[in-house]
């Protein structure tokens, strides 16, 4: 081969690596951008992590339904929030989480009566022993709720979520007194459960879902978890600053 051939394949040599890595070079960034490889890069990690916790404060997973289906749930946050309202001293049974509270309990073994004696016969007790039926309290909500619907409906013309706060207030008090008259369970044995239960979840510890921020025991001027009182058990009478099972970890 002459000298000058030599030249020539040389330079086409060199041409061609170049187009290669020119090439090559195009694909890996359009990979790097969209597609395998972009997806194995860790962009701007901290802006990420940054932004994944700021979306998880505003968050609490705790808040998601284990027993209700959507409509009951609607009913009972509007229901609790008629028991325990929203005013002037602080949030309502809405804002403090008693519907999800509620929710969870009847889940677990609060609903499924786990620790109650529950074999026949069955009579009707006095109205000191409470509830004497072969229903649990999941069913007896169960069955309530739909009643509450029914009686809103057959009264009002609504979804018992859409009436006013005194036509809800209305429809609670003919439960409550027994003007409603159902065949399965007792209106007022529904709504002692109901009452009975946004109460707990009101003043329960956060822990259980209720009691939101621990706004519930402010309201009351309750001290909740605390582990000792050493520090003030020689002063008078001092407002303390409640605590929950969680601030003990």
């Amino acid at each position: 081969m002459t000298k000058d051939n030599e030249n020539k394949t040389s330079e086409e040599e060199r041409i061609s690596r170049r187009r290669f890595i020119k090439s090559s070079g195009v694909a890996v960034g359009g990979l790097a951008v969209g597609g395998v490889i972009g997806g194995l890069i860790p962009w701007r990690t901290e802006d990420n992590k940054q932004q994944r916790q700021a979306a998880n404060e505003t968050k609490n997973y705790n808040q998601a339904l284990m027993f209700f289906s959507q409509a009951e749930f609607k009913t009972v946050e509007a229901a609790t929030e008629r028991i325990f309202p929203k005013d002037h001293n602080g949030p309502g049974a809405k804002d403090l989480g008693v519907p999800f509270y509620i929710d969870h309990q009847l889940a677990g073994s609060y609903g499924f009566n786990s620790r109650d004696y529950m074999e026949p016969p069955f009579f009707h007790g006095e109205k000191e022993q409470g509830y004497q039926g072969r229903l649990k309290r999941r069913e007896i909500f169960r069955v309530g709720l739909r009643e509450l619907q029914n009686y809103s409906h057959q009264k009002y013309k609504k979804e018992f979520s859409e009436l006013s706060s005194e036509e809800q207030d209305d429809i609670l008090k003919d439960f409550e007194s027994d003007k409603v008259k159902l065949s399965t369970i007792s209106a007022s044995g529904f709504f002692n459960m109901l009452r009975g239960v946004t109460l707990e979840g009101l003043y329960s510890d956060p822990l259980y879902g209720g009691n939101i921020d621990m706004d519930g025991w402010r309201m009351r001027d309750y001290p909740g978890d605390q582990m000792n009182y050493l520090d003030v058990i020689e002063e008078g009478f001092k407002k303390i600053e409640p605590r929950s099972l969680r601030d003990h970890m």
